[in-house]
């Protein structure tokens, strides 16, 4: 099936070309008409070469004038293509302000008028008193001295510390 398809489009390709080429031949047919410069003299053959030179000037000015218009175009089309792009792309959001509301009043909004139950979230939060947290906590008061022996962590740090303050002191 994909062969037949593909040999298909080729012919159909082959002829499209054949068309493009005897459309050419036909168009240049009806608007160049043969040149017959056998037996004209120089001032003639001179002649002949103005006016193909006339036509050539004339044909080059209106190439260079649709070109000069397509360029034109093109260039709008771009900048209008900008301009809604920029009209689709910008809108001015307005600032969004910070909205408290309820969660009753949030529901009956979604809801609608099937919201009945009423919502109360403090009611299931479990309520923790500061003053038994502080009572838990037994605070001790003690020699700082002990604290410092008992931070210390090195021993061998201290006796190197004792050691030292020793001989000093004899």
């Amino acid at each position: 099936l994909q062969s037949l398809m593909l040999a298909k489009a080729k012919e159909e390709w082959d002829q499209e070309i054949v068309d493009k080429q005897a459309e050419k031949e036909r168009y240049l047919s009806e608007r160049v008409t043969p040149l017959h410069t056998s037996g004209l003299s120089l001032s003639q053959l001179q002649d002949l070469c103005r006016e193909l030179h006339e036509k050539v000037e004339i044909v080059d000015e209106e190439r260079y004038d649709i070109e000069a218009k397509c360029n034109h175009n093109t260039r709008e089309i771009k900048d209008l293509k900008i301009k809604v792009l920029d009209l689709r792309g910008k809108f001015k959001r307005p600032p969004l302000r910070r909205v408290r509301v309820s969660a009753d009043a949030m529901l009956r909004a979604l809801l609608g008028s099937k919201h009945k139950v009423s919502m109360d979230l403090r009611a299931n939060l479990k309520s923790v008193k500061k003053e038994d947290t502080e009572k838990e906590r037994p605070v001790e008061v003690g020699d700082w001295r002990k604290n410092v022996e008992a931070m210390s962590g090195m021993e061998g740090r201290k006796k190197m510390f004792d050691a030292a303050k020793s001989p000093t002191g004899q």
